[in-house]
C-alpha cells in the first residue's frame, strides 16, 4: 500500500494520476497547504522541504519503506515500480527523458511563476507578467510542433506526459481561448479521456483528512 500526502494542485495530481495509470493501491491524505499542513512536524519529516506531493510505499524497493518526495521523481517511481511507461529502447527511452527534463524545466517552472506572479507575489510587474506568458508561450510552442508528427511526446504514451497533463489541465481555458497551441489542444484531449487521468484529476473527491494521522500521534 501507498500513503499519498498532497494537495489539489498541480504538482498533487501528477502523483495521484501517475498512480492511478499505473495501477498502484492507494490511500490519500490531504495537505491543505493554505491552512498550513505541510508545517506539521509529522509531514516534515517526510519531507524536510514541506511540498507536496509525498508518497510513502510500504512495499518499496527491497520490501522496505520508501519515503519519495516531489512529483517528478514520484512519477519515475511509479513507472519503474510497474515496469511501463518508460520505454526500453535506448532512442525512445532518451526521447522520453529529453522530453520529461524539457517540461520539468522550460514549461512547469514558468507556469507555477505565472501563478504566483498573478497570486502571491507582494509586488506584482506588468512587464513581468508579459515576460513570463511569452516564455510560456515560446517554450508551449516547442511541444506544440512535436506533437504536430507525434501522438505523445515518446513513440508511445509515456512517463513525459504524466508530467505535463495537470499543467495543461490548469491552463486548459486559456489555451482554448486563445486558439493558440492545436496540437497540444489535442494531445491534452487525449490525456483527458484516459480513466486513470480522470480518476487521479478527482483524487479531491476521496481524500482523508491529515487530522487522521496527527489525531493518531
Amino acid at each position: 500500500m501507498i500513503d499519498l500526502y498532497t494537495d489539489l494542485t498541480p504538482n498533487g495530481f501528477r502523483a495521484s494520476i501517475i498512480l492511478e495509470e499505473a495501477e498502484l493501491d492507494y490511500q490519500t491524505y490531504r495537505i491543505n497547504l493554505a491552512e498550513g499542513d505541510q508545517n506539521h512536524p509529522f509531514f516534515e519529516s517526510l519531507n524536510p522541504a514541506k511540498a507536496i506531493p509525498v508518497i510513502v510505499d510500504h512495499d518499496g524497493i527491497g520490501a522496505q519503506k520508501l519515503i519519495i518526495p516531489q512529483s517528478g521523481a514520484i512519477i519515475l517511481y511509479a513507472a519503474e515500480k510497474v515496469g511501463r511507461l518508460i520505454p526500453t529502447d535506448p532512442m525512445q527511452r532518451l526521447i522520453t527523458m529529453r522530453w520529461f527534463m524539457q517540461i520539468a524545466t522550460d514549461i512547469i517552472p514558468v507556469s507555477s511563476w505565472i501563478y504566483n506572479h498573478n497570486n502571491a507575489m507582494p509586488e506584482k510587474s506588468a512587464k513581468n507578467a508579459v515576460w513570463l506568458d511569452n516564455r510560456l508561450n515560446n517554450a508551449l510552442s516547442v511541444a506544440d510542433k512535436w506533437l504536430a508528427e507525434n501522438e505523445f511526446f515518446a513513440d508511445d504514451l509515456s512517463v513525459a506526459d504524466f508530467l505535463l497533463y495537470p499543467t495543461f489541465h490548469f491552463r486548459r481555458s486559456v489555451l482554448e481561448e486563445s486558439k493558440l497551441f492545436p496540437n497540444l489542444r489535442r494531445w491534452g484531449d487525449v490525456m483527458a479521456k484516459r480513466p486513470s487521468v480522470q480518476k487521479g484529476m478527482s483524487v479531491g473527491d476521496r481524500v482523508k483528512p491529515f487530522s487522521d494521522i496527527t489525531d493518531s500521534l
